[in-house]
């Protein structure tokens, strides 16, 4: 069964999604989110232009040496780009091995270690009443985890909080929008958006924060440490994690625990802070972190060293990313969370699936692969839409992390 087509797909049901599509000589086809926020069409033209044409003719059940081959014979290895495009493919190729097995792609990662994928939603509100209104409202439609995102007062563009009582999207037009930053004022009001939610809902529900890569490793310290009382599930993205070592100054400070991990592309971004136990969840993704075979030598390395899982889930990666991630979390042994953003209709409609969600976990498809298809006639009718993601600078202009 040999490789006879590959296409790429640019659409825009809401938000931009790239995926690559296989077609074997039988006929069987395979699909592979590339999806690269505000880098989407970088991702396109290096499948189209580097990678399409070495896939024709390769044996299509050959996933290992597919990927060694596109890893290793491209010379430059790893970052976003290669490693989205590796990762299309790799998932593609996983979706065929499952269809021509008849089998749910877990089945073939060695079947479920659980029933069901915890995921988590995101509440968030510019107010402390809005969010605690729109925590009840998370746990009202069954969530059992919820990351708390709060407006800081003095600070007009909070991360993960939306304008107007919408839900937040932080992809606005071509030209990055310029948000202004605090990290003090923030330090100081965060503490008490969590006391407030704590005593509205109790010990029982698992509560999260981004802090998305805003701190210093000193400042992330003392906002974990100040956390303690509410005990967090986890602090995510507290500093830039190109400084693995970093993380050891906040894990001498505070025992909260650290997730990171939504921007790496391989092993090498986090094999130190796995084996030095500096983190305590992994949140690589399927799309980014070079496919299902890749993300697999993430999460088992983490299990050596009693790190879990907890990917990455936004309406930024498309259905086929979340319904790969799926079978990736109901069968490896050390699953932490899964994030869950639901999609727009529009992307639903253009990404057919079926995997569910109900009571709070997220259910793989049963069907032979990925359990999710691209409708191309569907996804023609949405063009692509330039969308930068934002810049932010302190109040006296100097650029900082987002």
């Amino acid at each position: 069964m040999k490789i006879a087509d590959a296409r790429v797909i640019v659409t825009c049901p809401g938000r931009n999604f790239v995926t690559l599509k296989i077609v074997t000589d039988d006929g069987v086809t395979g699909v592979g989110d590339a999806t690269l926020t505000g880098r989407e069409l970088a991702v396109a033209s290096y499948l189209t232009e580097h990678v399409v044409p070495l896939l024709i003719g390769r044996e299509a059940d050959r996933i290992e040496d597919t990927w060694q081959y596109l890893y290793r014979g491209a010379y430059w290895r790893r970052g976003p780009v290669t490693m989205t495009a590796i990762a299309a493919v790799d998932t593609a190729l996983w979706d065929i091995k499952g269809k021509v097995a008849g089998l749910p792609v877990y089945q073939l990662l060695g079947g479920r270690s659980r029933d069901g994928v915890t995921v988590y939603g995101h509440a968030q509100a510019a107010t402390v009443d809005g969010l605690l209104a729109d925590v009840a409202r998370h746990l009202d439609l069954g969530y059992r985890a919820v990351r708390v995102q709060c407006g800081v007062p003095g600070v007009a563009d909070s991360y993960g909080v939306g304008r107007d009582g919408l839900p937040y999207e932080p992809a606005g037009a071509a030209i990055p929008a310029e948000n202004g930053w605090n990290s003090e004022r923030y330090l100081t009001h965060m503490p008490s958006v969590f006391a407030q939610v704590r005593s509205e809902f109790g010990p029982e529900v698992k509560l999260l924060h981004d802090v998305h890569h805003r701190l210093t490793p000193i400042e992330a310290a003392r906002l974990g440490k100040s956390l303690e009382p509410y005990a967090l599930t986890w602090l995510e993205d507290p500093v830039p994690a190109e400084l693995q070592e970093g993380f050891r100054l906040i894990r001498q400070h505070t025992t909260t625990p650290i997730a990171v991990g939504e921007v790496f592309n391989s092993i090498w971004d986090c094999q130190q802070l796995i084996t030095e136990q500096l983190i305590d969840y992994v949140r690589a993704t399927v799309v980014h972190a070079g496919g299902i075979t890749h993300l697999r030598r993430i999460f088992d390395l983490a299990h050596l060293y009693h790190v879990r899982s907890g990917s990455h889930g936004t309406t930024s990666l498309s259905p086929v990313c979340l319904a790969a991630a799926l079978h990736l979390d109901v069968s490896i042994p050390n699953f932490g969370l899964q994030e869950y953003q639901p999609y727009p209709e529009a992307a639903d409609a253009v990404f057919p699936h079926s995997y569910r969600f109900a009571d709070g976990f997220l259910h793989p498809s049963e069907q032979p692969g990925l359990g999710v298809d691209i409708d191309e006639e569907l996804a023609a009718r949405y063009p692509y839409r330039p969308a930068a993601l934002p810049v932010n600078r302190l109040e006296d202009g100097t650029l900082h992390d987002w």
